[in-house]
């Protein structure tokens, strides 16, 4: 097996395709707000994104605006935080370094979705 896609979740669907395809970079392989989702490509698997209705019941809603337990991988990941906070996206702070001896960022999606930036060691 392998991880074929990954789902996020959010409210305000055309807001967030046009901040994952324009500000994050990501290529936009299909779907767009009428459909209810959008999919990138996101290298080794890919980003979808699903529109939750304000109607919905309360367990869907609680999947907008957490902690998604997504990284994205950053070869130079103090360049890549400064060029996005420069272009507008909030992190939680600047990157740090870890116990391990990566390097982590956490940005936050017009949804209030939360995401890492990582850099490995070495």
């Amino acid at each position: 097996m392998r991880l074929a896609a990954v789902r996020v979740f959010v409210r305000d669907l055309v807001s967030a395709q046009l901040f994952y395809q324009q500000t994050l970079g990501f290529k936009l392989k299909h779907g767009d707000a009428s459909a209810g989702y959008c999919v990138f490509d996101a290298g080794s698997a890919d980003l979808v994104l699903e529109s939750v209705a304000s109607e919905a019941p309360q367990e869907e809603q609680a999947l907008v605006g957490r902690f998604t337990g997504l990284s994205f991988a950053a070869a130079d990941i103090r360049a890549r935080h400064a060029a996005l906070s420069a272009a507008g996206v909030p992190f939680s702070g600047a990157p740090e370094q870890q116990p391990w001896g990566g390097w982590l960022a956490t940005l936050v999606d017009p949804a209030g979705n939360q995401l890492q930036l990582v850099q490995y060691p070495g």
